[in-house]
């Protein structure tokens, strides 16, 4: 008593001939079918080449589409020919022409007449198991599906969409409990052959000619009416991504394959020769009588997914620029912005390196250019200065900057006059944390030298594009950390807030600050912003600026407007 394979081929012929030439020299009988789509004279060519071989037999050819009936079809007249052929055959093994042994033949051999009655077939329900991949789980059972999903995807969504529409519902046949499981599995003589000679196989085939992928649920279904010595696993190793697309393993998977312990895996690449020469080996010395266990390498394969679809945090390459929000993290580590401190502050910049020792830029997203800390033109990761080019995309250019300087904190300044584009991206940043004095870009204004009316419509518009941005931060996608204060609650007691902003930064000195940097001199910023509400605007984002008054005293310091 033996395992006989049936293998399905429809690309890679001197792959699959290597490996079932390996399995009939070790008496294991082998029937290929081969995709009718394959050409003639290369169909020929494999035939030929295992002519030599008694044990190795071909069986009517169809024409095979993905997830359609033609594969069942294949699957039904290869096993077919293997058991009339070769009645010493025990169990029926599905393999594919990119499967390739992990273990000695002789070693599956044993662990199947162990196990003389056991069907190695995954099956599981929709109900219980909710995995598929595609959005279909109990509609592929009572839903028609005439159209290829491959070659005819319109008209597989059409008509999918017009059943629902209509509330189309096809009768699933009785005694039947639809289950799903992998294409790959190994079925007793007996369980196989009582499906396949079974009085209903007309109505049963009629039926999942129809469903959506049959050769995932034809034999996963019907092993259930048959048998009750069923282990809902496959022998065969088969990885799949988030896409249900299966991995394709190389040359550098040896050893990760070795780990298994599985019998048969696939896909493998068809020039993985290292592969292909170390498993067709018949040495009995790597005999390992483990259970088969592709568990073992799931969590490598997990990681292998999330690295696909999240990549690294803040990191984005011209080959991999994921959907938007999968990104695994907008930047790659912590940063500051301030808004609003260097129109307060002088030489602000400067104080806070000193006192943190983190890297201060200027306004990196001013309308004119980047302003890199020491007015470099060219920054780390060979980012330039031109606004230009950084415009052309703001997102990028911040996780570039970001990721560019690991190690280091980066600082800068940002207000109503800069690129609001990079706005939404900051604010939902977790790595951010965003101090916000609002109503500053008043105090450049105040000290400018320019007409009053040209100073009127230049405070209209700042004020309309930062109440825009603090709608933003105080927004419920907001992730960053934000403190928000008016002009007015700010210069009352500036120390405080400063304090806050310098320690939650992780400053190296770890000491209170003693001395704030150098404010700019507010008298006559009240009576400033009477003119404006003269003039007929009204600046509401600056607080309560009492007219005549120099910075309000008899208010008790108020605590900053806290977002996150």
């Amino acid at each position: 008593m033996t395992v006989g394979f049936a293998m399905l081929v429809h690309t890679a012929l001197g792959r699959a001939a290597q490996v079932a030439r390996h399995w009939a020299k070790n008496d294991c009988p082998v029937v290929i079918h081969v995709d009718k789509k394959v050409k003639r004279r290369k169909y020929l060519e494999l035939t030929a080449s295992l002519a030599d071989l008694d044990n190795v037999k071909f069986c009517k050819r169809h024409s095979c589409d993905w997830g359609t009936w033609s594969l069942v079809e294949a699957s039904q007249s290869a096993s077919e020919m293997l058991l009339a052929e070769f009645p010493e055959v025990r169990h029926v093994y599905l393999a594919s022409g990119s499967c390739l042994p992990l273990r000695p033949v002789e070693e599956m051999k044993e662990y199947l007449a162990e196990r003389p009655m056991t069907n190695f077939i995954e099956s599981v329900t929709t109900e219980d198991v909710p995995w598929t991949v595609g959005g279909l789980d109990i509609e592929r059972f009572t839903f028609r599906f005439p159209f290829s999903w491959k070659s005819q995807r319109r008209a597989f969504d059409w008509y999918v969409n017009f059943q629902r529409r209509w509330k189309f519902k096809r009768r699933i046949p009785e005694g039947l409990v639809p289950h799903l499981g992998s294409q790959w599995w190994c079925l007793t003589r007996q369980t196989l052959t009582a499906i396949l000679e079974d009085p209903q196989r007309p109505a049963f085939d009629r039926y999942f000619s129809k469903v959506w992928i049959p050769d995932e649920s034809y034999f996963q279904t019907l092993v259930r009416l048959y048998s009750t010595n069923i282990e809902s696993r496959s022998l065969t190793l088969s990885k799949f991504d988030f896409q249900g697309k299966p991995h394709i393993f190389y040359d550098d998977h040896m050893q990760l394959l070795r780990r298994s312990d599985c019998f048969v895996a696939r896909k493998i690449w068809p020039e993985a020769e290292k592969l292909y020469s170390g498993f067709l080996s018949d040495d009995g010395s790597i005999f390992t009588g483990a259970e088969p266990n592709p568990g073992k390498i799931d969590r490598i394969f997990s990681k292998a997914v999330e690295r696909r679809t999240k990549g690294r945090p803040g990191l984005y390459m011209q080959s991999r620029f994921p959907n938007d929000n999968w990104e695994n993290g907008l930047t790659s580590s912590q940063y500051s912005v301030f808004e609003g401190f260097t129109e307060l502050f002088e030489d602000f910049e400067d104080w806070l390196a000193r006192v943190t020792g983190t890297r201060v830029h200027g306004h990196i997203f001013g309308p004119d250019r980047v302003e890199f800390s020491g007015g470099q033109k060219v920054f780390a990761g060979a980012l330039t200065d031109s606004a230009e080019l950084r415009d052309y995309n703001p997102r990028a250019f911040l996780t570039n900057l970001i990721w560019n300087t690991r190690g280091e904190r980066q600082c800068f300044m940002f207000g109503p006059a800069d690129t609001q584009d990079i706005s939404w991206d900051i604010a939902k940043d977790p790595n951010a944390q965003i101090s916000v004095i609002s109503g500053a870009w008043a105090v450049p204004l105040f000290y400018s030298n320019a007409n009053f009316s040209e100073i009127r419509r230049e405070a209209a518009a700042l004020q309309k594009i930062e109440a825009v941005h603090l709608e933003v931060l105080r927004s419920v996608w907001t992730k960053a950390r934000v403190r928000i204060w008016t002009l007015a609650d700010f210069v009352e007691s500036p120390m405080e807030p400063l304090q806050t902003i310098i320690d939650e930064i992780g400053a190296r000195n770890a000491n209170r600050l003693t001395e704030a940097p150098r404010m700019r001199s507010l008298e006559g910023f009240g009576q400033f912003l009477q003119n404006l509400k003269n003039q007929g605007m009204q600046p509401h984002l600056m607080g309560d600026f009492p007219t005549g008054a120099n910075v309000p005293s008899r208010q008790k310091p108020r605590k900053p407007y806290l977002v996150k």
